[in-house]
C-alpha cells in the first residue's frame, strides 16, 4: 500500500524484501523474498536552458554561418521518452534580418545559432532573439531563453582622400617633411577599422621618399628620406594609397562580397625639386699631410682640388679654422696652406703626432655655399726636448738605503729612453762615496745610500743621457727620515697639554675668589652711601608729587617774576626751583656798576657750566632770591622754608656723592632741563658786552606773590579785586587750599 505521493527523479524504484517468522519462536522459517519496484514517470517537469538571458558580442564582419551561441536545454524526467525529449525553435527575433536559424551540433544535444546574410553597424547595433524548448510528454512542457547580439563595428567604409591631386615642392639634396594628407572614413574613430595606412604605389622607385601615419591626427605625412639632385630631376609624381589596418569587409544587397573587388582610394602628388646653390665638392674631404716639428716657416704643406656645378671655380675664396697654435695661413684664391710658424710636436693641441686644420671652400651663390675639407698635419718628432726627472723629490726611510728614480722624454724613440744615469756637480766624486746608481741605464734606476745617512735633506745632482746623447743635468732632493716601518715619514705629535685633577681645582679656586672679591668691592662702594628719606613734615611741600607748573598757587591770579639782570660788567644768574610755581625773568634796563649797590642778595647763585664732549653740566645752589631796586623798578626776594629745605637737602646730598631721587623728577634732571633752555638761547642773543636781558616768559609788572608759605593780601589790594573762595577753583586748587589754610592755621594768619 502506498501512503503517500513519490518523485519519480528522486526514487526512480524502491526495493523490497519479505521473510517468514515463527510466531512462537521468532525464527525464520523460509528464504527471504526480494523484489524491486519501478516508479512509472509522468511528464511533469519542465525543460529549462542553462542560462536565462545571454548576451553576446558579434562582429560587423563575421562570415554568415554559425556564431558563437551555443543552447542546451535540459529535462528532468524519464530519458528515453517522450518526456525528455526536446524540441528547441526560434519563436522571434528583432530586427528581422538577418534571418537567424537553429541547427544541431553534430554528435551534441546543442543547438548552434546561425544566420545567412551580413550584418550592417551603421543600420542595427543589438538583436534580440528568444528561443523556445519544448519536451513531448502529455500534456508537453515548455521554457524559453532570450538572447541578445551586439553587434561591434567592422571595417565597412574606405578611407577617403579629402583632395584629389596633391602638390608640393623640396630645396634639392635636402631631406625633410613636405606634405600632409588628410582622409576622411566612416567608421569607428580611433579603430582599426578607421586608422589609416598610407602607401606609395609609383615614383619612389629610388626611395627617396616615405610617408607614415601620424598617430594623434591621422594624417599621412611625406616626408624627404634622401635628397634628390635638381640636376637629375626636377618633378617627381608619385601615386600614394590609403588603406585601414583592418581590411575591408564587403556587403552587397545582405549579402558578402569580394573585398579584392573594391580597389583602395589612390591620390596623385606632384614634387618639385627646387635648384639651390650646390657648395663646392673637396675631391678629398679628408687629407693627411707629414711634416717635422721646428722646420723654419714658409712651407707649403697642402693646395686642394674642389668642383663646384652651380659657381665658377675662379671664384671660389678659400678659409682656414681651428688653427689654434696660429702656425699656418691659407691663399684665399688659391687655397694653398703654409706655415707661418715653426710647429711642436709636443704642443697640447697635437694629439698623438696630429695638428688638425678645417678647410673651407665657398662659393658666389646666394646665399654662399661652403664645403669643408679637413685636414691631418702629421709631425714628426726631432730630439729637441731635454730629459728630465719625473719627481724631484723623494722620501728615504731611515730604515731603508734605497729609493726609486724615474726619468722621461717628451719626444718619441729613438729620442728618448732608455736612459743613462750618472752624478754631476763638482762633488761627484764626494756622492759616489756616499751613493751608488744601479743600473745606470733604463727607463728609471735605483738610488743607493751606501753609509749611514743624516735625517733631513740630501740634493743630489744627476746626469741623465738620452739615446742620442743628448743630456741634462736635474736635481733630486731627498728627505731622509723616520718612517717607523712604513712608507711614509711619520708627522710630528701635536704639542698637547693636559690638566690634572689638583690643577683643575686650583683654576676654579682663582675664579671664585675673583667673583668673591668682585662681590665684596661692589658691596663695599653701595654700603659707603648713606641713603636719606624725605622727612616726613616735609611731606606737604611738593616733594614726591607730580609737579605742575602751568598751575598757579590757590587763592592768587598772580605770576611768580624772578629776575635776571644782565650789565656790561656783571652777569647774574638766579635760578628758582619751586614747587608749584612758574618763576618768570623780567627784562631791566642794563644797569652801572653805581647802580649795582641798590641790589641786595641774600645769597649770589653761582653757576659752574664745564663743556665735556659736547655735554654740558650744571651745578646749582638757591637758597633765596635777590632783592634789586633800580629806578621805578623793584625786584623783591624773600627767603622761604620750603626752598631752604629743598636746598639743604640737595647740598647734603651732593656731599654725600649722589642725589636723592624726587617721586618723578630729580635735581638733576631739573637742572639738566634748566642748563638745557639756558644752553638754546641764541648766539645773537648773547653778545656780550652789548647783550641785553632774555625774557624766559613775560607775565606782567610787578608780581606779589613769592610763595604759598606767606601770603599777603595786602599785595593783592592794589591790582586785584579777587574772591578768593578755594571751592570755585577746581579739586587741584581745592586740596592745594586745604594745605594752605593749614599753615596759615599753624601760623596764626587770619584772612
Amino acid at each position: 500500500m502506498v501512503h503517500k505521493a513519490i518523485d519519480r527523479e528522486k526514487n526512480p524504484f524502491f526495493h523490497i524484501r519479505f521473510d517468514v517468522v515463527d510466531e512462537q519462536t521468532g525464527q525464520t522459517v523460509d528464504r527471504t523474498l526480494a523484489f524491486d519496484v519501478a516508479i512509472k514517470d509522468i511528464n511533469d517537469n519542465y525543460p529549462h536552458f542553462e542560462h536565462l538571458n545571454m548576451k553576446v558580442s558579434v562582429k560587423e564582419n563575421v562570415p554568415q554561418g554559425g556564431l558563437p551561441v551555443n543552447l542546451q536545454a535540459f529535462d528532468s524526467d524519464e530519458d528515453g521518452n517522450d518526456n525528455s525529449r526536446v524540441t528547441m525553435t526560434i519563436i522571434s527575433q528583432e530586427p528581422a534580418s538577418p534571418k537567424f536559424i537553429l541547427q544541431t551540433v553534430p554528435n551534441t544535444k546543442m543547438q548552434q545559432l546561425t544566420f545567412n546574410g551580413c550584418f550592417d553597424y551603421d543600420k542595427e547595433k543589438t538583436y534580440k532573439v528568444i528561443v523556445e524548448a519544448k519536451d513531448h510528454g502529455k500534456p508537453p512542457l515548455s521554457s524559453s531563453t532570450t538572447i541578445t547580439l551586439d553587434i561591434t563595428d567592422a571595417n565597412t567604409h574606405q578611407p577617403v582622400f579629402t583632395e584629389t591631386k596633391y602638390a608640393t615642392e623640396v630645396p634639392e639634396m635636402e631631406t625633410k617633411e613636405i606634405l600632409r594628407i588628410k582622409v576622411t572614413d566612416g567608421d569607428a574613430p580611433d579603430t582599426p577599422a578607421s586608422r589609416p595606412v598610407f602607401k606609395i604605389l609609383k615614383g619612389n622607385e629610388d626611395g627617396n621618399y616615405m610617408i607614415e601615419t601620424d598617430p594623434k591626427t591621422k594624417e599621412g605625412v611625406l616626408r624627404v628620406v634622401k635628397g634628390k639632385d635638381f640636376e637629375r630631376t626636377e618633378i617627381v609624381n608619385l601615386e600614394i594609397a590609403v588603406e585601414n589596418e583592418e581590411p575591408l569587409f564587403v556587403c552587397k544587397d545582405g549579402v558578402p562580397g569580394d573585398r579584392q573587388s573594391v580597389p583602395p582610394q589612390t591620390v596623385t602628388v606632384e614634387v618639385q625639386v627646387v635648384d639651390v646653390n650646390d657648395p663646392p665638392l673637396f675631391e678629398k674631404p679628408f687629407e693627411r699631410v707629414f711634416e717635422k716639428e721646428e722646420v723654419p716657416p714658409g712651407r707649403k704643406l697642402y693646395r686642394p682640388r674642389v668642383s663646384d656645378e652651380d659657381s665658377d671655380l675662379e671664384n671660389i675664396r678659400y678659409k682656414l679654422i681651428d688653427d689654434p697654435e696660429k702656425w699656418l695661413s691659407i691663399d684665399e684664391k688659391t687655397g694653398v696652406v703654409t706655415t707661418v710658424k715653426a710647429m711642436d710636436r709636443e704642443s697640447p693641441n697635437v694629439h698623438k703626432s696630429v695638428y688638425t686644420v678645417h678647410v673651407l671652400a665657398i662659393d658666389d651663390g646666394k646665399p654662399p655655399a661652403t664645403g669643408t675639407s679637413t685636414l691631418h698635419i702629421v709631425l714628426g718628432d726631432i730630439n729637441d726636448n731635454l730629459p728630465h726627472l719625473v719627481t724631484k723629490n723623494t722620501i728615504l726611510c731611515s730604515e731603508k738605503n734605497d729609493v726609486h728614480v724615474r726619468a722621461t722624454d717628451f719626444d718619441e724613440p729613438p729620442y728618448g729612453g732608455p736612459f743613462s744615469f750618472s752624478f754631476a756637480g763638482d762633488n761627484a766624486n764626494e756622492l759616489k762615496k756616499k751613493w751608488k746608481l744601479h743600473p745606470t741605464t733604463g727607463e728609471n734606476t735605483t738610488l743607493i745610500s751606501l753609509t749611514v745617512l743624516d735625517k733631513g735633506n740630501h740634493t743630489i745632482q744627476l746626469l741623465i743621457e738620452d739615446q742620442q746623447g743628448k743630456r741634462a743635468t736635474d736635481e733630486l732632493n731627498v728627505f731622509v727620515c723616520d718612517c717607523g716601518g712604513g712608507d711614509e715619514c711619520r708627522g710630528l705629535l701635536p704639542i698637547s697639554t693636559q690638566l690634572s685633577g689638583p690643577a683643575i681645582g686650583a683654576l676654579l679656586a682663582g675664579l671664585l675668589l675673583l667673583f668673591l672679591l668682585l662681590l665684596l668691592c661692589f658691596l663695599c662702594e653701595c654700603g659707603a652711601r648713606d641713603f636719606k628719606h624725605i622727612p616726613l613734615n616735609m611731606a606737604d611741600e611738593g616733594h614726591q608729587t607730580l609737579i605742575k607748573y602751568n598751575e598757579e598757587g590757590g587763592g592768587t591770579a598772580c605770576k611768580a617774576e624772578p629776575v635776571l639782570v644782565r650789565s656790561p660788567t656783571t652777569y647774574i644768574t638766579t635760578t628758582t626751583v619751586t614747587d608749584g610755581l612758574k618763576q618768570a625773568a623780567v627784562p631791566l634796563p642794563q644797569v652801572s656798576s653805581s647802580s649795582l649797590g641798590l641790589l641786595e642778595t641774600q645769597e649770589t647763585t653761582k653757576t659752574m657750566r664745564s663743556q665735556t664732549q659736547g655735554m654740558y653740566s650744571t651745578q646749582y645752589s638757591t637758597k633765596g632770591f635777590q632783592q634789586a631796586s633800580m629806578a621805578n623798578n623793584t625786584l623783591r626776594s624773600t627767603g622761604r622754608s620750603m626752598q631752604q629745605t629743598w636746598n639743604s637737602t640737595m647740598q647734603d646730598s651732593m656731599r654725600n656723592g649722589f642725589t636723592r631721587p624726587n617721586s618723578l623728577v630729580s635735581e638733576r634732571y631739573i637742572a639738566d632741563h634748566i642748563d638745557r633752555k639756558v644752553y638754546q638761547i641764541g648766539d645773537e642773543e648773547f653778545d656780550p658786552p652789548e647783550y641785553s636781558l632774555h625774557v624766559y616768559e613775560y607775565e606782567g609788572n610787578g608780581s606779589r606773590c613769592q610763595s604759598l608759605d606767606q601770603l599777603s593780601f595786602d599785595n593783592y589790594e592794589e591790582d586785584l579785586d579777587v574772591d578768593l573762595d578755594l571751592q570755585d577753583l577746581g579739586p587741584s586748587f581745592r586740596a592745594l587750599g586745604g594745605i594752605c589754610q593749614r599753615h596759615m592755621q599753624e601760623k596764626d594768619i587770619a584772612l
